[in-house]
This record gives structure tokens, sequence and C-alpha cells, in this order.
């Protein structure tokens, strides 16, 4: 195919022509792209001025047409893989990665940054210009623009297997998820699991050459899928299935021709190389240059919170061994007690028996339209839009489940934003979890015709439970609080004022300030008067009761210091991974991980724990040495929130007044200002851990 006007990814309108795209457009289209970039690039560095107009307005053309179109390709990747696109995208992406090293590496773009830095319209520019710029010269630095010869040689070679790993390692990952599938037809090897996971499962086997398939009568088709994992780890009784799937969770990609652990040895070792190329010991400095924390304060608060959660956990870990052996538990009798595959099952069981609360007992209260009206109210609320849907022909979509929405000035009915949602698991050809990500950035430069500024486009992505039957979907609570998290996301990127294109929303903000608002917007999904305006049964329209309102209050603290230690060793050992692993030594990555697990865990992991072979956050993400990023700006998010409870959370008007100034400082200011000033900004002082140590119960409220 010619790449031409005929190719919709070189088509250059509001919306991405998602439903047109395919793999054979890749290559061609994004070679054309490719092509007109680099020229660009050529003739900037020919003509290039240290002025604004000179080199940051048409740095920023060249790398919107770039990343604009590569962004189609990589999210069509992510929501609809096939063979033929990962052939083409395992085609292109050396060119592309060798282009945006040619962007690093470019001499007189970096000097001419120096320059403007150093010269005297340096007064001149504002605060989120001085940004763009510093931010640029220390990428260049990072990107090895002072490299020459063979190093610079041995960084860009680097740099490109590295980029062939990440793609490698994800693609691991989502043909091992897919590789397993137990089918059931015994309705006896099913005991104790819902309604819903019945339903769910019965769906995957009609959809497998079982069309006679019913959630009563079987057969049942169960696979890793985490809409499908989570119901039978926590209710089945049928413990071999439960043993069985979670050994098959936690060695995905871990051995045969699907094995990540020869990937992880390479990125950890030529990351580490590729830091003393440009003068830091390990990638883990590499990784805090450009974030808030340095690599001691990172690990200093790690460890503050591990030494704050650690033996509440262990006595937690007491708590339900006791409880699975009154209730008769033959697994509790065990030499060594309850393992691994036990624990959610029976942490359910005590969960139910503390609070008298069932989770499948709040799933027909939470609708997926009816929690996204209330999450629209709360946005209204808060920060003064509107949401509303903006489907049609004019707005295509990769999938007939994405919804367009557009966001508005509930004041003056201006158009703000744009987002896609695509919520429902698709496990065949849409990897695992949930993300934001954007579309189109805010920016002055790029504005359409008829435009003062282009507004930003966001997509949100979910894997949560899909409709079943004439059922709508109904969501699990922690499916709600993943919905308000990707969506606090994308009003950061959404409401930004800043209309400097490079700092605009998400842009420019640091890795470990990013989480704040989606964390924060996690915590309204306990409100009162948020979450009964969400919670409504899907059949007869009933309001959530107020015994289950509270019951659902009272759990929130429920095993918090067991799910604070896990997040901590996942942080610690993607640090200590980064930092003071040797690879290539004699240790391997799993002897590190269980070393560190003797401080982090209260039930060591399993000999077979390959459980690093599924960790994309860090291996094909962006959060190599920045997991501790959800630590950090979970104490940044629930210090905000603070501010409202300050108030007084039924206080309609104090807290429309704080969500404003949250809408201004935290959500406008993008990544234009440092992120501590925009926190000190919103909260007239820099950030404390006791919020979240006591939103999470380990310190008195």
């Amino acid at each position: 195919m010619e790449a031409s006007a005929t190719n919709p990814l070189l088509v250059e309108s509001e919306f991405p022509l998602w439903d047109q795209v395919t793999a054979e457009h890749v290559v061609p289209g994004m070679e054309a792209v490719i092509t007109e970039v680099e020229e660009g690039l050529l003739e900037l560095e020919k003509h290039v001025q240290p002025t604004w107009s000179g080199l940051v307005d048409p740095l920023e053309r060249l790398s919107d047409r770039l990343g604009r179109t590569w962004g189609v390709v990589t999210h069509l990747k992510g929501v609809k893989d096939t063979e033929t696109l990962r052939t083409a995208v395992e085609e292109i992406q050396p060119k592309k990665v060798a282009l945006s090293m040619k962007f690093s590496q470019s001499k007189p773009i970096y000097d001419a940054f120096c320059a403007l830095r150093d010269g005297e319209g340096w007064r001149e520019l504002s605060e989120a210009q001085r940004r763009i710029v510093e931010g640029e010269i220390r990428d260049a630095m990072l990107g090895g623009v002072g490299l020459e010869g063979e190093a610079k040689k041995r960084f860009n070679e680097i740099q490109q297997e590295l980029s062939k790993l990440s793609t490698k390692f994800s693609n691991n990952l989502l043909d091992a998820t897919k590789a397993y599938e137990k089918l059931i037809t015994d309705p006896s090897l099913v005991g104790g699991l819902p309604a819903s996971a019945l339903a769910l499962a019965s769906q995957q086997a009609k959809g497998k050459g079982h069309p006679d398939a019913t959630p009563e009568t079987g057969p049942w088709l169960f696979t890793l899928d985490m809409p499908c994992y989570l119901p039978v780890l926590s209710h089945c009784t049928n413990r071999d299935l439960r043993e069985e799937m979670y050994k098959a969770m936690i060695t995905r990609a871990s051995e045969g021709e699907i094995n990540n652990t020869p990937l992880i040895e390479s990125i950890l070792r030529l990351k580490k190389e590729r830091a003393q190329l440009i003068g830091y010991e390990n990638h883990a400095e590499v990784s805090m240059a450009s974030k808030m924390a340095t690599l001691p304060v990172a690990l200093q608060l790690l460890e503050e919170l591990r030494s704050a959660s650690y033996q509440k956990a262990v006595e937690e870990l007491d708590t339900v061994r006791a409880f699975a052996f009154s209730q008769g538990a033959e697994e509790a009798k065990e030499e060594g007690g309850l393992k691994h595959w036990d624990m959610t099952f029976w942490c359910e069981r005590l969960k139910e028996d503390q609070y008298d609360l069932k989770e499948e007992e709040l799933r027909p209260y939470f609708a997926l339209p009816a929690v996204m009206d209330g999450m629209f109210a709360l946005a209204e609320r808060l920060f003064g839009v509107k949401v509303s849907a903006a489907d049609g022909p004019n707005a295509p979509v990769w999938n007939a489940d994405v919804r367009l929405y557009r966001v508005e000035s509930a004041e003056t009915g201006a158009t703000l934003a744009h987002f896609y949602l695509d919520p429902y698991s698709r496990p065949a050809e849409k990897r695992g979890g949930a993300w934001m990500d954007e579309v189109a950035g805010r920016s002055k430069l790029m504005a359409l015709d008829g435009q003062e500024v282009r507004l930003p486009i966001a997509h949100m992505v979910c894997n949560q439970s899909p409709p079943i039957g004439d059922k709508p979907s109904l969501m699990t609570f922690r499916e709600v609080e993943t919905m308000f998290h990707e969506f606090g996301h994308a009003l950061q990127h959404m409401l930004t004022r800043v209309d400097e294109g490079l700092v605009s929303g998400i842009r420019g903000v640091e890795w470990d300030a990013v989480e704040l608002p989606s964390q924060f917007m996690e915590n309204w999904c306990y409100h009162r008067a948020t979450i009964l305006g969400i919670a409504r049964h899907y059949e007869s329209g009933a309001v959530l009761p107020d015994d289950l309102y509270d019951k659902l209050c009272k759990a929130r603290t429920y095993r918090a210091a067991s799910m604070m230690l896990r997040q901590i060793h996942f942080a610690s050992t993607d640090l200590a991974l980064h930092s003071t692993y040797p690879a290539g030594g004699h240790s391997s990555v799993y002897d590190l991980e269980r070393e560190i697990a003797k401080k982090t865990t209260v039930m060591p992991p399993l000999d077979i724990d390959r459980f690093l072979c599924g960790f994309g956050h860090i291996f094909a993400g962006g959060y190599a040495a920045g997991y501790y990023s959800y630590k950090w700006a979970e104490v940044l998010s629930a210090d905000a929130f603070s501010a409202f409870e300050e108030v007084g959370l039924e206080n309609t008007d104090a807290v429309q007044e704080t969500g404003r100034r949250f809408r201004e400082t935290v959500l406008a200011m993008g990544g234009g200002k440092a992120p501590m000033e925009v926190f000190t900004e919103f909260r007239g002082r820099e950030p404390s851990t006791e919020p979240l140590l006591r939103h999470s119960g380990l310190v008195a409220a």
C-alpha cells in the first residue's frame, strides 16, 4: 500500500480513524511520517535559533506529528492486538527508536537550548517555558547527547535492543495469559463461585465451541484474565482448582518458548550499561534524575511505611489462620497451615464474618452506566465540568463497546476536552490492567483552524467484567475504584490550563507525582453522597442500603497492612533490581526478590514463584526504578484529600471551594510547575505521611 492520503494513519484529523487503521497501514504510514519528521529535524538543525519561535515551536510540531501517529499504533497494539500488527510494529519500531535518538542526541538542538537558558531572553520566559527548556536539556543528557564515537554507537545499540526486549516481554505475557484455559464440566468442581463468575465462565465456554453452555449447568471455561481469575481464588471451594490457577498465574511467561527470565536479565544488564555510559552508577540513578525523589529518599519512605505495617500484617495473617482453623478447614490443620492459594479464599470468608459483607452483594448496585453518571456528577460538583456522550459517525472507535465523551465547562458550556472509554476485558486481543494515555495534548501552537488552542483528548482503558446476557456490566467495588483512578489521570490531562504543549496535562509531570490525581479520586468511592449517588440496584433502582454502605467503609482498612506491604515489596524489589542487583552474576533475580521478601512479606513466596516474569510495569512499561511512585503519590493524594476532610465532607460550599482550588492547581498546572510547588500551593504546606497511615488504619484517627 502506498504511503499517501489514502492511508488512514496519515490523515490529520481531530479524532484518529481508529476503525480504519489496520496492520497493513502501519509500516507505510510510519515510514512516511518518519521521513517527514526526519527531514524537518535536519532542516531545523541547519537553521535553529536559540529563541522560542526558532527552537521550541518547530520542535513541538515535529514531536507532535511523530508522537500522535505512533500513539495510534501503540494504542491499537494494546487493545486490538493481532499477529500481523505485532509483525508490523516489530518491523517499524527500530526506525522509530532511531529517529527518537536523533532528537535526543541532536547537538545543534541541545546547544540552542543551552544558549536559550543562558541568554538574555531567559528572563522573559514563563515558568512553564523555563520548565520545558530545563527538561529538554536534562533529557538530552540522559539520552546520550554528550556521547561520541564508540560510546554513542553502543548507547544507541542498547536503546534499540531494550525497545525490542520490552515489546517481546509484553507479547510473551499476553500470550502466556491467553494460553491457559481450564474447561470444567462437573458442577461439583465449581462450588462456591458466585452466579456472576459462573455466567462469565459459561459465556467464555460458548465462545470456544460450547454453544449450549449455561451458568447453571456449564461447561465453564476459566482463564487467567482478572475478572475470571479473582473469583476463583476468592470463592471457589475446589481447592485443587485454586492451587492450579494460582500456580499458573505466578509462573506465567517463565518457561519453554514463552520465558521472560532471560529477557529480564538482559534488560537489567543493558540498563546498567547504558547508565554507566552517561555517567551514572545504575539505572535507578538515571530514573531519579527526572523525578521528585532521590533514591535515598524513596528508600526512606518505603522503610517508614514498611515499619508501620509489618507487625500489623503479621497479626492479620495470624487472624486469618486462626479463623480458618476455627471453621474446621482441613488446610488450616496441615503442616505450615494455609497455603498461598488458600489465603484469598479465607481472607474473603473472614471479611464476610467480620463485616457481614459479601462483595457479590454489592455488584448489582454498581452497574457501569450508573457508576459513570455518579462519577461525572462528582466531577461537576468538585471541578465545575459537565461530561456528556459524544459518540457518532464523526468519532470512530476501535471496538463497538468503546464510548467517546465530551467535557464542558459547567459555567460557560465551552468544550474543554474529549475522552474515550474502553471498559471491558477482551483477553484474546487486549493487554491486562487499566491505564490512561493521551490521544492529543492541549497546545496553543497545534490549534486547529478556527480554534485558539487544540483541546486535549484522552483514552481510559479498563479490563472489567463485561455485560452478560441482558445484564449490564455489574462491577466489583475494586473495579469502581479503578474507574475513578483512571478518570483522575484523565482529568489532569483534560483540565490543564497550560497552553505550552510540551508541559500541558500529564506531559512533563514528574513520574512520582503523576499518580496524585488518580489516587485522590479513589478516596471519593467511600464518600457517602458520592457512593449513594452511584450505587443503585440495576433492576429495582433501589439505593445501596445504609447498612451496606457502613459495612463497606468499615471494611476499607481490612488487611490494609498486608496490602501496604505488598506494594512495598514490589517497589523495593524494583529499586533493588535497578540499583544493587549484579545482572549476569551468580545470583538470580528470584534470589534477590526472596531476600527482599524476608522484610516485606509475612508469607514467603513459593520457590516456583516467577511473578517478575509478569511484572510488565517495570519491564515493559514506564515504572522501571519508579514503582515506588505509587506509594509516593499515595502520600500526596491522601494528604490532598485530607484538605477536604478538614473543611467537612458534608459542607457542600467548602468542598466545592476546595475542589475548585484542586482543579486550579493540581489539575490545571500540568508539567508547567514543579510538583512540590503545585502541592504546596494547593495544601499550604509540604506533604505528610500521617493522612495515608490514618486512612489505612495504621495510626489512630
